[in-house]
């Protein structure tokens, strides 16, 4: 049976919480047992409601977000017409709760580890003290896919380059058994999800009202305000009043809705590269009073992508002239070009030891145990016990280019065998953890699913972030896959203020 560690201390032999009872209206309700201190509260409440009023809640959700099109578009996914399709990332009404105790434990840790990141981005694309001591080997950074030459000498303000860090959070059992946090990734590049984050918070508290007046839930609407904040504080010396714009690869990319949601919370322009220009080496945008100067650009294009001249000549993305102009120093691109080489599966492994050689310090959040394809030792290991591990390729990401041991087939393990066995660099493996669950509601009732989450670490002249973060549930039965393209859904996480 899973360890349902995030809400109920034992679960009944079914391994799910059934409703049961009857209210005085005769209608069927939530039999509520075993629950951990900081949801005594909520458990309370939840006891008191009806199935059917729960169902009903979960369908107005649904209506609501289609209305509002908050959908994502599943890439090489069609429909029977043939054209794309876009799908709603399914919303859990039951929210994830975090005491404050939990939350300052991993805020700290957030911040130190996002620190860290930022001084090896700093440190390899300048003086490259960490390759010259050999904490990392050199040609694991130098000849990574995401190292960016061009890179080499740019000035960032403030040294910061991940201006937006999302930063994947499991819970698991540690060696004493106690349920621990550990970081599973870093997501340094375009990281994405926080308007989703946002809304789940915006439906609870118009789905349940009275839930926010009975819990003291740290806030999270303000992040747009802080986001502007960060890109301001990102702008080149020079800019005292800086124009900020979201860079956008256009309403085809599956995370459209997300760029356009926080350009229109922030206040500013949502672009694309055709409406942009580079002359004499400063970024302009068009506007139908002319060009405007633009001083920061909030990224959500790959780095591949942002300018034909530099990097895929046939790019219609981005803009041509951009990384000059940046090398330049008359315009900051958020996050920094390049920030790939920090976040890249291989890189991985080395963090705890970037936190303590930048900063001197032992880490707050460990990492998951990592094998290494490249080395051969872990990769004897990898081969021999690949029913057992998750593989993950080191570029992959959204859930694809994994094996999941337990979860797979024979064929399925013998193939991915020979796909390791030819690119052994181009993998890492992980024991498959009993990562902590959340009760939620599923068709059958409340079950258990495993669930992770992603705090959005911000880096501008300080290190903030909004209490709280994206909650991902893989609403398979046993699924560990909690991405949205993979039948992943989402919840609202509520940080307890006391």
């Amino acid at each position: 049976m899973h360890k349902f560690d995030e809400m109920f201390a034992q679960l009944p032999a079914t391994g799910a919480i059934q409703f049961q009872g009857q209210s005085q209206g005769g209608q069927s309700q939530v039999q509520v047992q075993g629950v951990r201190p900081h949801y005594e509260g909520y458990a309370r409440w939840l006891g008191r409601q009806p199935q059917e009023t729960m169902k009903a809640r979960r369908e107005e959700a649904e209506m609501i977000f289609r209305r509002v099109g908050i959908t994502f578009a599943v890439y090489g996914a069609k429909d029977e017409d043939g054209a794309g399709t876009e799908r709603l990332i399914p919303f859990d009404l039951i929210p994830r709760i975090i005491p404050a105790h939990e939350w300052r434990s991993l805020e700290k840790g957030l911040v130190q580890r996002v620190t860290a990141l930022n001084r090896f981005l700093h440190d390899v694309y300048h003086g490259q003290e960490i390759l010259k001591a050999g904490v990392i080997p050199a040609e694991q950074v130098l000849g990574n896919a995401q190292y960016r030459k061009e890179m080499m000498g740019v000035y960032t303000p403030h040294h910061v380059y991940s201006h937006v860090a999302g930063v994947d959070i499991v819970r698991a059992p540690n060696a004493q058994g106690q349920g621990e946090y550990y970081v599973l990734e870093d997501n340094l590049r375009v990281p994405s999800g926080v308007s989703y984050m946002l809304e789940d918070r915006k439906m609870m508290m118009r789905l349940f009202p009275d839930l926010f007046s009975q819990h003291r839930v740290a806030p999270v609407m303000h992040y747009p305000d802080l986001l502007l904040e960060t890109l301001r504080a990102s702008a080149q010396p020079g800019a005292p009043d800086p124009t900020v714009v979201v860079l956008t690869p256009g309403m085809y990319n599956s995370a459209y809705f997300e760029h356009a949601f926080l350009a229109q919370q922030m206040g500013v322009e949502l672009v694309e590269g055709q409406d942009l220009f580079v002359k004499d080496r400063y970024v302009y945008m068009r506007t139908t009073r002319g060009p405007k100067r633009v001083d920061v650009i909030y990224r959500r294009v790959d780095d591949d992508f942002l300018d034909p001249d530099v990097f895929r000549p046939n790019s219609t993305l981005g803009t041509k002239g951009l990384v000059d102009a940046y090398r330049a120093g008359n315009v900051t691109i958020c996050n920094a070009i390049g920030t790939g080489v920090a976040d890249d599966k291989s890189i991985y492994p080395y963090v705890p030891k970037m936190i303590e050689f930048y900063l001197g310090e032992q880490p707050i959040l460990k990492n998951v145990p990592t094998y290494v394809g490249r080395d051969p030792e872990d990769l004897k290991y990898i081969l021999a016990n690949l029913k057992d591990l998750v593989v993950k390729e080191v570029h992959g990401a959204g859930g694809y280019g994994m094996l999941v041991g337990p979860a797979s087939t024979q064929q399925e393990i013998e193939d991915f065998r020979k796909a390791v066995e030819a690119h052994p660099g181009g993998y890492i493996a992980q024991p498959t953890l009993s990562l902590s669950s959340c009760p939620t509601f599923v068709d059958a009732g409340i079950a258990p699913r495993h669930i992770d989450l992603r705090p959005f670490v911000l880096s501008g002249k300080e290190v903030q972030m909004v209490p709280g973060g994206l909650t991902r549930v893989a609403l398979k039965q046993g699924s560990l896959v909690v991405n949205s393209s993979q039948g992943g859904g989402t919840k609202d996480t509520w940080i307890l203020e006391v």
